[in-house]
């Protein structure tokens, strides 16, 4: 496997002075494409630091970001814009769908944005659901889905289109053990699927055995990757 993604020497610095707080510590980090990478670490460790500058929406103080050779820390804000539109999907803790949409809705919505429409939205949404195992409930708005189902549409919405970078804060923060092991066990094999590299920070450790790599960020600073399973 080659690697997707590539980060080197990031550092993110904030305030100055006797309040001045490092909350990334020369961080380089790999994920390669068809890979799942877990980074665990308690609450206040820097994950959801470190997810923002891999996915381009926090700018490190130094250090860059290479996605598929393409260098996003040196993008204006327009041109991030478009590159995360085209090629990222984002999986969040608190599902982040829209109330008013059935869950074909929510994901034809992120189909949009990638200039998918119509017929051809419609028809690779019911396509997502049915791979996320929820098409059965697909005319449902989020308030009828419980925690697992709402996980699953947003899986099927992050990854429609084909992203090649998948980026997911906490997954499994909102759920059981069963359903958060289920629905990232679905997100490795939907990935695994389409090639896509996938970096989730998390601190459940019942999740770990669904990682092909798993590796440790405490205080900013990122420990060495260790193999969790065979590359398939």
């Amino acid at each position: 496997m080659s690697d997707a993604v590539r980060a080197r020497g990031l550092e993110v610095v904030y305030g100055s002075g006797a309040s001045q707080v490092r909350a990334l510590r020369g961080v380089d980090l790999d994920v390669r494409a068809g890979e799942i990478l877990v980074v665990m670490g308690p609450s206040g460790s820097g994950k959801t630091t470190l997810l923002s500058v891999m996915s381009g929406i926090l700018q490190p103080t130094s250090g860059n970001v290479e996605v598929f050779g393409t260098d996003i820390t040196a993008m204006t804000r327009r041109e991030l814009s478009s590159f995360r539109r085209d090629h990222f999907g984002f999986i969040f803790q608190g599902f982040n769908l829209f109330g008013a949409l059935t869950a074909r809705q929510n994901v034809e919505v992120a189909l949009e944005l990638k200039n998918v429409n119509g017929a051809a939205a419609r028809a690779e949404s019911d396509r997502m659901l049915a791979a996320a195992g929820i098409a059965h409930r697909s005319s449902h708005v989020p308030r009828d889905l419980s925690g697992g189902e709402k996980q699953r549409v947003s899986i099927a919405r992050a990854l429609a289109g084909g992203p090649k970078f998948d980026v997911a804060d906490e997954p499994t923060a909102s759920l059981d053990s069963a359903n958060g092991h289920a629905v990232v066990e679905l997100l490795r094999a939907m990935a695994k699927e389409k090639g896509s590299a996938v970096l989730i920070a998390t601190h459940d450790a019942r999740i770990a055995d669904v990682a092909d790599r798993v590796t440790q960020l405490v205080d900013g600073a990122l420990g060495e990757a260790r193999q969790a399973r065979s590359p398939n």
